[in-house]
């Protein structure tokens, strides 16, 4: 996502102790550097010989969220995806929505640019250290023709790349049963980019193949190395009119296995092989649609998640979300749910190694509705202030999506959301 070209409504999010001071001093250096590196420089000794036609240019941007959440309930912890560590309880905390981000734009040559973002988020360690997102060069071979290549956003699902920046968003936090289980932010590869008229419209297809670049948490402060995993996948995005339609799929093949020892201090692989997970794949489909006219706004996605290892579970996942702008003030309501299938696990299991294996699989199950309401105001020229109430009901035994769930945990929470969304 272009943050120059944002158009007025659309978010990202960040935390620390002093979120924008933070974020500003561990970022700042690195994106700087970073540019100035890219930029061509003119010796003083020597006149240039570059052509005067044209001008390389730089432009900083930055975007981020202060918000704060606290939910009804000490039994489970509310993640805003499975990439966190630790959620929030009773108590309101800015961790899992709070974000601070700066981006530099380069136009190196009126067909080549370049882009870097660096972000400050709630990260899998519980840390929130700066990591570079977006580091990428684009090039525009012809009008319908371009082509990137360095770390880009993941573009699993429509709005999947932009989903951190809150400000591009509707609401508070993308739904959380749909985007809850994407744990992949950025990658490091290649993707083509075809744009065509279509009827009436305009039809897009991307290609993309390259590797995951990310670390992600498994539970407390084990995590698991995503970095190496073959990741390849594409879409076709077809707009006309007020209408985008969105039909896209991804293959991730892992690199590393799971910590399996660690994580239930036991090897479970040596009982049901068919735990393992390196070496084998998992496929995000997805389908999408999206309306906007006037002050109306319908959003409506729905994907499936099937995994080649039995240590997840596949899942069907699906929302929708209405909102109407009357003035600077858009209320919306969504309803979103998430349903996942029963392990498949052929192995003979050793009657004494039984509750180990349950345990481990019915630490992926997930049966939840969630109904989202809110209010997005748009207070001033590139701020936004959200509030949102998530009301989750659940089974007791759908603990898929959060951390920390206690016996007493019966699957249903009430969520609050406040935040201040904002790019400059």
């Amino acid at each position: 996502m272009d943050l120059a070209n944002t158009r007025q409504r659309r978010p990202v999010t960040r935390r620390g102790r002093t979120p924008a001071l933070r974020m500003l001093s561990a970022c700042l250096p690195a994106v700087l550097s970073m540019v100035l590196c890219s930029v061509p420089q003119t010796s003083q000794a020597e006149p240039s010989t570059a052509s005067p036609a044209y001008t390389p240019s730089i432009s900083l941007l930055g975007f981020g969220t202060l918000g704060f959440a606290r939910s009804d309930d000490d039994d489970a912890e509310f993640v805003r995806d499975l990439s966190q560590a630790y959620g929030v309880r009773t108590d309101w905390s800015p961790k899992i929505d709070s974000l601070l981000g700066v981006q530099a734009n380069m136009r190196l040559t009126p067909q080549t640019n370049a882009v870097v973002q660096a972000l400050s988020r709630y990260r899998y360690d519980g840390s929130y250290g700066p990591e570079i997102s977006w580091a990428f060069l684009r090039h525009e071979f012809s009008s319908q023709w371009a082509a990137r290549a360095g770390r880009m956003g993941t573009d699993f699902y429509m709005h999947a790349d932009s989903r951190l920046v809150g400000y591009a968003n509707l609401t508070v936090r993308p739904p959380q049963d749909f985007y809850g289980q994407l744990i992949f932010s950025y990658f490091d590869g290649v993707d083509v980019t075809g744009t065509f008229p279509l009827g009436n419209g305009l039809l897009e297809a991307k290609l993309f193949a390259g590797q995951a670049a990310e670390k992600t948490s498994m539970k407390d402060s084990l995590t698991w190395d995503l970095r190496g995993s073959d990741i390849r996948g594409g879409y076709l995005d077809y707009t006309v009119g007020p209408w985008q339609l969105r039909l896209g799929t991804t293959q991730v093949r892992f690199e590393h296995e799971i910590p399996i020892v660690e994580l239930v201090g036991a090897n479970a692989f040596a009982i049901a092989p068919e735990l393992k997970v390196k070496g084998r794949k998992t496929r995000y489909d997805a389908i999408g649609i999206a309306y906007e006219d006037g002050p109306l706004e319908i959003q409506a996605m729905a994907n499936r998640v099937v995994h080649d290892s039995e240590f997840y579970r596949d899942t069907r996942s699906a929302y929708v979300i209405g909102a109407y702008r009357i003035g600077s003030v858009t209320p919306y309501l969504g309803y979103s749910q998430i349903r996942s299938s029963a392990p498949d696990i052929r192995s003979p299991i050793p009657s004494g190694a039984r509750p180990l294996i349950d345990l481990i699989t019915s630490n992926f199950y997930a049966h939840q509705n969630t109904v989202a309401l809110g209010v997005r105001w748009d207070v001033a020229p590139r701020i936004a202030l959200k509030g949102q109430i998530d009301r989750i009901d659940g089974k007791p035994e759908s603990i898929f999506p959060y951390r920390g769930e206690t016996p007493d945990w019966d699957g249903d929470m009430t969520v609050f959301s406040v935040t201040m969304d904002f790019v400059f």
